[in-house]
């Protein structure tokens, strides 16, 4: 029989930039360790962050990531309107509609079922965006 859990947690707040929180997201769902199998779908509830799946291990990928966004969606384009609070407002919109703003993982034995160099990704897209709010629903068989 399947069954659902469904949980709304904050992460802490970042700087900006791509920080890996595979960590403080389980921490957040001691359930997981009861289901056999199952799904994980988590959700970010902002239009300014976003999550992805990437790798874990080498922090300069984190560092090309940023990089690479505030390159491909600078600052200060002649062409953004929505300029409201202040020029890392836009280019943070579209950078968090580039990357997605939800994750859907599969579980397993009691843990999500990630590659040996995979971990979940918060990209903080603004210079001060603070804690980040999620909502993560379980759906599995669980013992």
């Amino acid at each position: 029989m399947s069954d659902w859990l469904q949980r709304s947690f904050s992460l802490k707040a970042r700087p900006r930039g791509f920080h890996l929180v595979t960590d403080e997201i389980l921490k957040q769902l001691p359930e997981l360790a009861r289901c056999r199998v199952g799904l994980l779908q988590l959700f970010i509830q902002h239009t300014s962050a976003s999550l992805t799946l990437n790798e874990n291990a080498d922090p300069t990928v984190r560092t090309d990531f940023e990089s690479h966004f505030n390159v491909m969606v600078p600052e200060g384009a002649a062409h953004y309107r929505h300029t409201y609070e202040g020029p890392d407002d836009m280019p943070a919109h579209l950078k968090a509609s580039l990357l997605g703003n939800s994750l859907i993982l599969p579980v397993g034995q009691g843990r999500l079922q990630l590659g040996t160099w995979q971990g979940i990704y918060l990209g903080e897209h603004r210079d001060q965006g603070g804690s980040r709010h999620l909502v993560a629903t379980l759906q599995g068989d669980f013992n």
